[in-house]
């Protein structure tokens, strides 16, 4: 089967051409026709399966019809994460070339400005994540009364990351009688739930089982200690040599760390996490893309929607906490029919997430062994976690050893048994001296005779006011 024969126009089918697409895939192949006849879908896909060319390819050609209004956009795709919306623009360019349809991307890090202009124009296909769409139309920027059409995209992720409520409220600003096509990864029964809520008689489309792994990608695990997680990981680039992989740790620190011990060892490589801002993630993410770098240290916020054509490896440097992520991680490479390899560094204290992780996917992940891998030691890499501590504590005594500042934030200036005698005698002609104030005498309790002697305190009941003997 062609994209031909799933009754998309040639202009659609023209622009997939041209970008090297033959063949639908399986979800496409299902999804299109009913989407192209207007019913609601609820799709369940694994991810790197196409689930954004199956709902982009027939919207393209359902709003090739129509004129969008200022502030009232056609259609709206809700995304989790900045850089899966930032995905799905691209999809749009690359498939709408030859159709004359105005989009409009709202995300935050970028200026409202920009977007309101857009906005003012008019678009027919609005790409948001849901709290800059909230932003929006707070501010009084957007009407969402005419979207025909409504897509929410990784929905178990927009669980995942708290979204729903505001899904909710977005959904109820919209029409009721609209097509809804809701796409997730995996089915659970809480997004069965909001399946029920948003769809009306939904076709039902899974083309793989809930979170399974894809086949295209060669799974393995290394047990290393944890003061060996580096020079391991350096061990598996130079034996794999990667084309280009992506990293992925658990914390946005970790993230930093491993990125600065892999740029000291001569490694060309770029970061990537949710505290940077948007304009240097977009930046950083286009870097990789044209292969200026070859590899990306990233969190979770690289884990669901990112294509990045060819990735041959995927490395996590530490197991994912949940087990979903892990399949959403290794995910990013095996695309398409492609071969991807995927490593996973385990250590003793991360065996309950690998269980929870096998268990997930039905299997188990077989052990890899690294030749020549020096343990005992980061190979000269310091942590640089005890060194900050290190640094934090000197930082903090040498504060104390120099006087530091007193509570208003003055400096103290240093103590007087560090300066020398010549400075402290120096300093002492400086001080202008005053005379002494007199010593007051010391208090002395009165004796029982001195208080006998003392004349008494008149009070009311020794003196009776004068107006009271008044007649």
């Amino acid at each position: 089967m062609t994209f031909s024969d799933l009754g998309l126009s040639d202009a659609v089918v023209s622009a997939v051409t041209d970008a090297g697409y033959t063949t639908p895939t399986p979800i496409q192949e299902q999804a299109i026709p009913h989407v192209l006849m207007g019913r609601d879908i609820l799709g369940c896909a694994q991810t790197g399966t196409g689930k954004t060319a199956s709902f982009t390819l027939p919207m393209i050609d359902i709003l090739a019809a129509g004129r969008a209004k200022a502030r009232m956009p056609r259609s709206l795709i809700l995304c989790p994460t900045r850089e899966l919306a930032a995905q799905v623009a691209d999809n749009f360019v690359k498939y709408g070339k030859h159709n004359q349809l105005n989009m409009a991307l709202l995300i935050g890090g970028v200026a409202f400005s920009e977007q309101e202009q857009k906005l003012d124009r008019g678009v027919d296909v609005l790409i948001a994540t849901p709290g800059r769409l909230l932003d929006h139309f707070e501010r009084g920027r957007i009407l969402l009364t005419d979207v025909k059409v409504l897509v929410i995209d990784e929905a178990d992720r927009m669980l995942d990351m708290g979204f729903i409520p505001d899904v909710e409220r977005i959904v109820s600003l919209l029409p009721r009688i609209r097509q809804t096509l809701f796409f997730s990864a995996t089915i659970s029964k809480e997004i069965r739930k909001l399946a029920d809520a948003f769809l009306i008689n939904p076709k039902e489309i899974t083309v793989a089982a809930a979170s399974s792994a894809a086949e295209t990608v060669k799974q393995a695990r290394v047990k290393v200690a944890v003061k060996d997680k580096r020079a391991a990981l350096r061990s598996l680039i130079d034996s794999e040599k990667p084309t280009n992989a992506i990293i992925f740790c658990n914390r946005k620190r970790d993230v930093g760390v491993v990125h600065r011990s892999l740029k000291r060892h001569g490694y060309n490589a770029v970061e990537l996490h949710g505290d940077m801002s948007q304009p240097d993630r977009m930046k950083t993410l286009q870097r990789f893309k044209d292969g200026d770098a070859d590899l990306l240290c990233a969190s979770d916020v690289a884990a669901r929607g990112l294509d990045i054509a060819g990735l041959s490896h995927v490395f996590n440097f530490d197991v994912p906490t949940h087990a979903e992520d892990y399949v959403h991680r290794i995910g990013r490479t095996g695309r398409a029919g492609r071969e991807g390899r995927a490593f996973t560094l385990t250590t003793s204290e991360e065996e309950k997430y690998l269980q929870a992780i096998i268990k997930l996917i039905g299997k188990d992940i077989p052990v890899y062994e690294i030749a020549n891998l020096s343990v005992g030691g980061n190979d000269g890499d310091a942590d640089e976690e005890q060194r900050d501590e290190k640094r934090d504590r000197n930082g903090r005594r040498s504060s104390r050893s120099r006087g530091g500042r007193d509570r208003s934030g003055r400096d103290r200036g240093p103590r007087s048994e560090d300066k020398s005698p010549a400075e402290t005698s120096k300093a002492n002609d400086n001080v202008t001296e005053f005379p002494a104030k007199e010593a007051r005498p010391a208090k002395r309790r009165r004796t029982r005779d001195e208080d006998a002697d003392m004349e008494p305190v008149v009070g009311l009941g020794d003196h009776v006011p004068a107006f009271l003997l008044r007649k």
